[in-house]
């Protein structure tokens, strides 16, 4: 049960910062037929459904739906209580997005001239990891689907996310939306083998600890370069981290 290849058979996995609205590839894993073993490949971030036929539809699609991700509590049912467009990919076509870090902004009311409160807010990026990883583990789910003007066959993916635990809560404040991490043996469990759809749902919602988790600030012009570059900013209040001790967690393993 070990999720490892040699990293030096893969010349596109020593990337910076993915923007994900650039539905730029990234680094997947994929089990064989037989859930023997798995290989690593690059799909689009930014999920796209079997019936889209072109480019331009496919544009079209992405900027209508967010597809980056997928939130773990609709993984077969969705918000009216109807079948979710995830739950055939949830059965039938997993894969894990392997990650070495989360880029997300904190966002900070701004201070008018007169000291008062504005409605406008300052962002400032963080970039967070877990402590002792070189990389870790998102669940994933993936689809082909074929270009008919060119005959290429895509495959694309979207990442589960989950409710942001006491950490994630303050870094994206706004949404308080993290993505599922899991740890060695639950990314096994969600690529290679037949879990039940109970399972599958606890698994898409999982939440680590804050405690394991590591985290700075950095340059916010990090898009545009691609790099998540360390900064300090002296007037930013820093994270409260007097919760360690006493987190509880919703969706705790």
């Amino acid at each position: 049960m070990k999720l490892s290849k040699a990293t030096a058979n893969y010349d596109f996995l020593n990337v910076g910062v993915h923007n994900g609205f650039g539905y730029k590839p990234c680094a997947v894993l994929v089990a064989n037929e037989d859930q023997s073993d798995f290989e690593i490949v690059q799909m689009e971030w930014g999920y796209v459904p079997g019936y889209i036929t072109n480019r331009e539809e496919a544009n079209k699609f992405r900027r209508m739906y967010t597809t980056l991700n997928f939130k773990g509590e609709n993984l077969f049912t969705n918000e009216q209580g109807k079948k979710s467009m995830w739950a055939d990919a949830a059965k039938s076509r997993r894969c894990i997005v392997l990650s070495t870090g989360i880029v997300e902004s904190r966002h900070m009311p701004k201070i008018g001239a007169k000291g008062q409160v504005l409605k406008d807010t300052d962002k400032f990026p963080y970039q967070v990891g877990i402590k002792g990883r070189e990389y870790f583990w998102f669940p994933g789910l993936y689809n082909q689907w074929t270009d008919k003007e060119t005959g290429e066959q895509i495959n694309t993916f979207a990442l589960g996310v989950t409710a942001a635990n006491a950490l994630m809560k303050q870094i994206h404040n706004s949404k308080k939306r993290m993505p599922a991490i899991l740890n060695d043996a639950q990314a096994w469990e969600w690529l290679m083998t037949n879990p039940t759809n109970d399972r599958l749902q606890q698994l898409a919602l999982t939440q680590v600890p804050s405690t394991v988790m590591e985290f700075c600030t950095i340059e916010k012009d990090y898009m545009k370069t691609q790099e998540a570059t360390p900064r300090e900013y002296e007037d930013l209040p820093p994270i409260d981290l007097s919760f360690l001790d006493t987190e509880e967690l919703i969706y705790a393993e």
